[in-house]
């Protein structure tokens, strides 16, 4: 005889739902109590919420939309007036949502997670908000530098509008610019979200620490990595696959690995490293060098170096004439 189906009897759907809610219970409970450091610490200011990283995608968006108008958020053809007017509304909401992520931010990371001090980071986040703004005609400015120097270095592109509009490179440098000033501003996780979203949308990862001239191209951009202490002087060019990354890095007492240490390398003016290369460590590779494709290296090389792929591992420096 087939017991009832919601009797609970063994074999039935009841009994098997009573079974694995049992078991569910068991491991989530032992999830909640589990003391890795992978749950978030609880916050007793203010601001009791972390950083929205979907608020801080729609920051960079409305952002670019003002850096490039007409190219990113409203695409209509605008009078000079309307134009001013979409900036202006633009810019004015992303300031409030940047400002809402930055005292977030500051809430969270705050040392001594308490209540009295939240109007200050309240007020820190304000000044750094007028501080960001007041930037942002310079960071322009440089980024023109940066869409004019995609169009000369590439024969395939038909116009600047074209690199913006298309060029990963272009995308995450711009984001990278924008977040960099947020890092020398002192912000915390916002920087690190912003890279981040353009990482996933291009796999070009640029650490908002990095420091990075003008005129630079990104030529595909697909696995670039460029360090947060790595600098990068004016019209230098990287392809695919480059990686300026840190070759190996002191450890604390306690064998933890030392932050904010220069590691990465310099990266000198008008220098061209084409795919695949990795370049690694606190080394300078001099103005004017070619660093070739899947090179890896590891040490200094002067001005006007070309360095290609020797036997072996090692690579072949000669020196131009």
């Amino acid at each position: 005889m087939t017991p009832p189906e919601g009797s609970g009897a063994p074999g039935t759907p009841a009994a098997e739902a009573d079974r694995l809610t049992t078991r569910v219970t068991a491991v989530a409970r032992r999830l909640s109590d589990a003391d890795d450091g992978l749950a978030r610490p609880p916050v007793t200011g203010g601001f009791t919420h972390l950083p929205s990283r979907d608020a801080v995608a729609a920051v960079v968006g409305d952002l670019l939309a003002v850096l490039f108008p007409g190219y990113f958020g409203t695409l209509s053809v605008l009078s000079r007036e309307a134009l001013s007017f979409h900036v202006e509304t633009t810019l004015l909401r992303a300031a409030r949502v940047l400002n809402d992520q930055m005292r977030r931010a500051f809430c969270f990371g705050c040392d001594s997670r308490d209540p009295a001090r939240c109007p200050e980071c309240g007020d820190r986040a304000d000044g750094i908000t007028d501080a960001f703004l007041a930037g942002l005609p310079e960071v322009r400015r440089v980024l023109s530098t940066d869409v004019r120097a995609a169009y000369e270095g590439d024969p395939a592109a038909t116009s600047p509008a074209e690199t913006i509009l298309c060029y990963p490179g272009v995308y995450a440098l711009a984001c990278q610019r924008l977040a960099h000033q947020l890092y020398v501003l002192g912000v915390p996780l916002l920087p690190r979200l912003m890279t981040e979203h353009a990482h996933s949308e291009t796999g070009v990862d640029i650490h908002p620490g990095a420091r990075i001239g003008e005129r630079f191209f990104i030529d595909h951009g697909t696995g670039v990595v460029i360090g947060e202490t790595a600098v990068i002087g004016n019209g230098v060019r990287l392809y695919q696959g480059v990686t300026l990354g840190a070759l190996t890095f002191p450890l604390d007492d306690e064998g933890h690995p030392v932050k904010g240490i220069p590691r990465h390398p310099i990266v000198e003016d008008d220098v061209v490293v084409y795919g695949g290369a990795t370049v690694l460590g606190r080394i300078t590779i001099g103005a004017g060098s070619i660093i070739g494709g899947n090179v890896w290296l590891t040490e200094s090389v002067p001005p006007g170096s070309r360095v290609s792929q020797g036997r072996g591992s090692r690579a072949r420096l000669a020196a131009s004439e």
